[in-house]
């Protein structure tokens, strides 16, 4: 059931002489700005909490409307406030301009055009009308929010801050550090849940009352996200992990006693893209029937500097024989692969047959596994504990099927199989863990 806010319960009940009234006391500048009045079309979660919070932390599905809420914080603080120097924070600083400043739920986009600020892309500056700053920074770049002071700040999508080398921490504490300008400084912190370290923390303020949390699902915002949209994502996630996550706006906790947990791929995670690739491998768990849930397509490298990369997930879901292997051919021609690992125990010669029949020239070598997943899973867990294996890149469906492989055996993740966890596993072990020759003397 939607609940309204105070102003749109009015507007729903008034009476025809109540508009008609309204609009009378209306001059032609206000009518102009009648669609920015933002508390008469937000929902009520989209609204700053009463209180004397230091942190709101907004924490909901997708396009529950964080951005806009968000945004329109930024612009409320602004106006109130001619002396405020507010912060923009986000992942990169591509992303603090395409979405916080000039996205369609940014802060250009929610001001009305005779008071819309100036922005200053080469500054990193929005100036507002009254004399309000506020200034762009990447929470990549957490040695950039040394040194600078604000009043307040919008930090967006602080569940995707870059986590290698805890630069998501130290970009918030730089922030926190240099948050004492005015009488009364506050952070909005907008963001998909995810378990991480810096989410984890703001969540820990909730009981002592220095972080105000407003929780809401993707469906809360059905007035302005498309019915289709809604529906096709839940028919399509239902309530995986990935959909209570992404849609229902909930915090996915670890679970005890995996062999992976969501902090260590946190810290494994990176942007660079420096690194010299020297060999491509791609793990595949073929599904065990024409019924089963995905064919496991994990791309891997080993690189130069000897660490090894987890490129791409390009598994298939619900796979047809042909598809998942075209599927793989596919990946194997787009990263030009050395070699394929696929899993022979389900089908045996068919798996290989089914490979060389959608691409005559791929190298495929079949593996047998004569161990458990979990046993097989093990050394490979060993690898990212020591810093060997980094993800370039976010692959949300392959880690929540890590995090659910459990080291006494069993598996606790989404789906009734880790198919995308067993590939990665098969890659990483040809690349990494494969026994190296042992040395002999010859005899003459």
């Amino acid at each position: 059931m939607t609940t309204l806010s105070d102003p749109q319960k009015w507007l729903l009940n008034a009476t025809p002489a109540q508009l008609d009234q309204l609009g009378r006391s209306m001059n032609q500048e206000q009518k102009n700005e009648w669609k920015y009045n933002f508390s008469f079309f937000a929902h009520p979660e989209q609204l700053p909490p009463p209180g004397d919070w230091r942190v709101w932390l907004v924490m909901g599905g997708r396009g529950f409307g964080k951005t806009r809420a968000g945004a329109e914080w930024v612009r409320a603080t602004a106006e109130a406030n001619p002396d405020a120097r507010i912060a923009l924070v986000g992942a990169s600083l591509s992303e603090v301009r395409a979405v916080m400043v000039e996205g369609e739920s940014g802060l250009l986009a929610c001001c009305p055009p005779q008071r819309r600020p100036i922005f200053e892309p080469s500054l990193r500056r929005v100036t507002f009308p009254n004399g309000a700053q506020a200034l762009l920074y990447s929470a990549a770049e957490p040695e950039s929010l040394r040194g600078p002071q604000h009043s307040h700040a919008w930090c967006d999508e602080v569940g995707k801050w870059t986590n290698g080398s805890g630069k998501a921490l130290r970009a918030w504490d730089n922030l926190l550090l240099g948050l004492r300008l005015g009488p009364d400084q506050r952070i909005a912190a907008t963001t998909t849940p995810r378990s991480v370290p810096l989410v984890r923390r703001l969540l820990a303020g909730e009981e002592s009352g220095e972080t105000v949390v407003t929780r809401g699902t993707t469906a809360r915002n059905a007035g302005n996200v498309p019915l289709r949209f809604i529906r096709s994502m839940r028919r399509e996630f239902g309530r995986s992990v990935l959909g209570r996550q992404e849609l229902e706006g909930e915090l996915i906790q670890d679970v005890e006693g995996a062999l992976w947990n969501r902090s260590l791929i946190e810290e494994c995670r990176e942007e660079s893209t420096s690194w010299t690739i020297q060999r491509v491998v791609i793990g595949v768990d073929p599904p065990a029937s024409a019924q089963g849930d995905a064919c496991g397509i994990v791309v891997c490298a080993a690189c130069g500097d000897g660490v090894a990369r987890v490129l791409a997930d390009c598994s298939a879901q619900k796979p047809t024989p042909e598809r998942w292997a075209r599927a793989v051919a596919n990946a194997a021609r787009w990263w030009n692969a050395d070699r394929i690992i696929a899993e022979a125990n389900q089908g045996g010669a068919m798996v290989e047959s089914v490979l060389r029949a959608a691409e005559i020239a791929l190298p495929v070598k079949l593996v047998h596994a004569s161990r458990g997943k979990s046993a097989r899973a093990e050394p490979v867990a060993a690898l990212y504990e020591a810093g060997r294996v980094r993800h370039a890149g976010l692959f949300p469906e392959l880690e929540d099927q890590l995090c659910g492989l459990m080291a006494a055996g069993g598996y606790e993740g989404p789906g009734g199989s880790p198919d995308r966890a067993d590939a990665l596993v098969w890659a990483m072990t040809e690349l990494m863990l494969k026994p190296a020759a042992s040395p002999r003397v010859l005899q003459v």
